[in-house]
């Protein structure tokens, strides 16, 4: 443990250890993904290939985690009754903080879920070595467009939602745990008073982009996991955490089914399941919302 260094080296140090780890990965999992054009000759090497691919990611997170030792104690807070297992499908939704989310999420469900496929903005494609890699790992990319870009090009309107289809039409035939933030964004102050969020702690959640994966993979995604994840000390960014200043992190984990119908509905044409759809979001939203409400205000003993 290197606690005992001030707070800022201790942060370069473990900031550079957790971007060597990810970078270091990263060229392991491309110098390995020539071998998936090996599946176009010899069809039964895909699985090799994935398993190899799907054990770096895995091998990834697990480098974090000895990396995490380095700072002073984390104490991780995980709850539920959820036993999750590797030979499911998925879908796993979580609200949306800070970057430390995605380490935090990965660090939990390492090695008890099937590898996580994490929804990236395309824009992420183009990063040097870190796009190609999560490229080769099948993570589906997602571009956005704005309203108004959308107003003047009405042709694209439709077209992130396709590519979300045709991303997860390929985890059909291999177990995969689909994450996606249903908020679409970091929560901050500043949004959830933009946006006019009904909810304490949670912005609005967009339920277009969870129908389509739900569509896209029909009744094999059966299960929900939904992970709500939380900061007692207030919410940190990234170099919080390199600094040793994230003391508790609680991450609350539970299973619930998904009804088939959702897996089968035309959110886009049918008015009836869209609202259903909605209103089944709404309700799981609400009850996080609650939960993050007892968990950062707890109830005092009189």
């Amino acid at each position: 443990m290197l606690a005992f260094l001030p707070a800022p080296l201790l942060g370069i140090i473990v900031g550079l250890l957790i971007v060597g780890a990810i970078t270091f990965s990263a060229i392991l999992i491309l110098l390995a993904s020539p071998l998936k054009l090996m599946a176009h000759v010899w069809p039964a090497s895909a699985t090799v290939t994935r398993g190899i691919l799907s054990g770096i990611q895995e091998n990834w997170t697990a480098m974090n985690a000895q990396i995490f030792k380095l700072l002073p104690p984390i104490h991780w807070d995980v709850r539920g009754s959820s036993s999750p297992t590797r030979d499911r499908w998925y879908f796993v939704i979580a609200n949306h903080q800070t970057w430390v989310d995605i380490l935090a999420s990965f660090h939990v469900l390492n090695r008890r879920v099937p590898p996580l496929k994490y929804f990236l903005k395309q824009e992420l494609f183009y990063v040097p070595i870190i796009g190609l890699a999560v490229y080769a790992l099948d993570y589906p990319f997602m571009k956005r467009y704005s309203r108004e870009f959308l107003a003047k090009h009405p042709q694209l309107r439709g077209k992130d939602l396709e590519t979300t289809r045709k991303a997860c039409e390929k985890y059909q035939h291999y177990p995969v745990s689909v994450l996606n933030f249903l908020e679409g964004t970091r929560r901050t102050p500043e949004k959830h008073e933009q946006t006019q969020s009904p909810y304490r702690h949670l912005l609005k959640p967009k339920s277009a982009g969870a129908s389509f994966v739900l569509s896209a993979l029909g009744e094999r995604m059966d299960c929900l996991l939904d992970l709500t994840i939380a900061y007692p000390q207030g919410t940190p960014s990234f170099w919080d955490l390199c600094c040793g200043r994230v003391q508790r992190i609680v991450i609350d984990i539970e299973t619930r089914p998904i009804p088939a119908a959702y897996c089968q509905g035309k959110y886009e044409e049918d008015p009836i399941f869209r609202d259903n759809f909605q209103l089944w979001i709404g309700s799981i939203w609400e009850e996080k919302d609650n939960k993050l409400e007892q968990i950062l205000n707890p109830p005092q003993n009189v």
